[in-house]
């Protein structure tokens, strides 16, 4: 019988099938951070339990921690208490960390795939609904709540239902200065905030195939944008590069065995979906959003709808109040006041290439205030290495410390209220970045080219 991609990995991982069409679920790895983490550790303790197989295990600070000066204590209160709680809990229970400091230290989603932790045909789970990062290499990942941190802590299990299949596939070439945060902005602004929910999303197609892993990686992360459980991309000779060599990479003779195995990892001709869509390249443009869920999103030189016909015209309305705009108006012209460029969704060093490239030589607009916070310790040494600091700072761009910084504001890093950001993260709520604070996500080359003329405009007349 042919298989889906996704039925192939998570057969593979189905301890036990239950009653009602609960399957036990084994877990490779885990991946957990100072937000989740507290309760789950709280939870087995109060119950006399052990961690099973705490080898499977990875910590890293990176929601609440600064972005400046991170050799010094943390200042701010809450944030020293959750990144003190996860030390003292990983010293106590022998869970390897990556702690401030560390070279490998940085955002979760960033550090597994850089490590080699993140390979084809695992399952991976982390109390972070962006977990969907690391399907990009073919592994079914997806986020937990505290209670199932707690869960596989125990066990190195989950109780889950199986999700439907959906498969999306992207063919032909990619116009010019069109990125990932493009295609997948696309995407959710066709399927909406809540097109995907209750799906395991496959994205297949010759444009998807042309992407490099860090651009996979990139559509993968905004998976749950849609509201979908996760996304998958099959591996190829593309992932397989990526991997080799890397820190915990397979190696000798264990790299061929486990090369067997994930050449195994593609969905079978005839099998079947429960949901597809086909969109064409050719239509993707670069993209912004203009409200307050990622599925309101429009070509960059499009005017905002005059209704969105998925939401209530009161929560539409609601929208458009809040981020100061108006039904049917171009963003064309829009002054902007801050650019982020980070977050799991676009801090790697491919993504601090492409807006070095564009600014070089350039500098920013004095209305601007223009933030780039690497992913990880080691984006940060290779953009040093590369010169691209220089570049920036050249540009009057401030080069950071790594961490989720203004993705969410749960740190120092904050948009002040009624200002407008425009940034590379993934979520645009209301007061994600900080109370008050008007989000429109974009690609890193959005981000760079706003940040330059301070002001939204069509990037196409400013491409080489």
């Amino acid at each position: 019988m042919a298989k889906t991609l996704f039925d192939k990995v998570w057969d593979a991982h189905v301890v036990k099938s239950l009653e009602g069409g609960i399957d036990v679920l084994y877990i490779d790895r885990h991946l957990i951070h100072e937000v989740t983490s507290p309760q789950a550790f709280s939870e087995l303790e109060s119950r006399g339990l052990e961690l099973f197989r705490k080898d499977q295990m990875v910590a890293t600070p990176d929601h609440n921690v600064p972005t400046k000066d991170q050799h010094l204590p943390i200042q701010e209160e809450l944030s020293k208490h959750q990144v003190d709680t996860l030390l003292a809990n990983c010293a106590r229970h022998n869970v390897t960390l990556y702690g401030l400091g560390h070279p490998f230290q940085g955002i979760v989603h960033v550090i597994g795939p850089e490590l080699g932790i993140t390979l084809p045909g695992r399952t991976m789970v982390c109390g972070d609904s962006h977990t969907s990062t690391h399907g990009a290499f073919g592994a079914i990942a997806f986020g937990i709540g505290t209670s199932q941190v707690a869960q596989v802590m125990a066990s190195q299990c989950l109780l889950q239902s199986k999700p439907k299949t959906m498969r999306i596939t992207i063919d032909g070439e990619l116009n010019k200065g069109v990125y990932a945060k493009d295609i997948i902005l696309y995407i959710i602004s066709k399927l909406t905030a809540a097109g995907g929910t209750g799906y395991f999303v496959e994205y297949a197609g010759s444009a998807i195939r042309s992407l490099s892993m860090e651009a996979r990686m990139t559509i993968c992360n905004m998976s749950i944008e849609m509201g979908a459980r996760g996304g998958m991309i099959a591996p190829d000779e593309t992932t397989f590069e990526y991997v080799k060599g890397r820190e915990f990479s397979p190696k000798g003779a264990e790299w061929d065995k486990a090369m067997e195995y994930w050449n195994t990892l593609y969905s079978d001709e005839g099998a079947t979906f429960d949901k597809e869509y086909n969109f064409p390249a050719a239509d993707i443009e670069p993209m912004i959003t203009y409200g307050t869920n990622p599925g309101m999103g429009i070509k960059i030189t499009a005017n905002i709808p005059d209704r969105l016909a998925e939401a209530g015209e009161e929560s539409f309305q609601k929208s458009l109040k809040y981020m100061g705009f108006e039904a049917g108006e171009s963003l064309l012209g829009k002054p902007i006041d801050y650019v982020f460029i980070g977050s799991c969704t676009n801090s790697r060093i491919e993504d601090l290439r492409i807006v070095a490239d564009y600014v070089k030589g350039k500098r920013k607009a004095e209305n601007v205030n223009a933030m780039i916070v690497p992913g990880s310790k080691q984006v940060e040494k290779q953009a040093k290495a590369e010169g691209i600091d220089k570049v920036l700072a050249e540009a009057g761009f401030e080069l950071r410390e790594p961490g989720c910084s203004a993705c969410l504001g749960m740190n120092e890093d904050k948009v002040p209220a009624g200002s407008y950001c425009v940034s590379t993260s993934n979520r645009n709520f209301e007061g994600r970045q900080g109370p008050g604070a008007r989000t429109l996500l974009a690609s890193p080359l959005v981000a760079a080219v706003t940040a330059i003329e301070g002001k939204i405009v069509d990037i196409s007349k400013h491409l080489n």
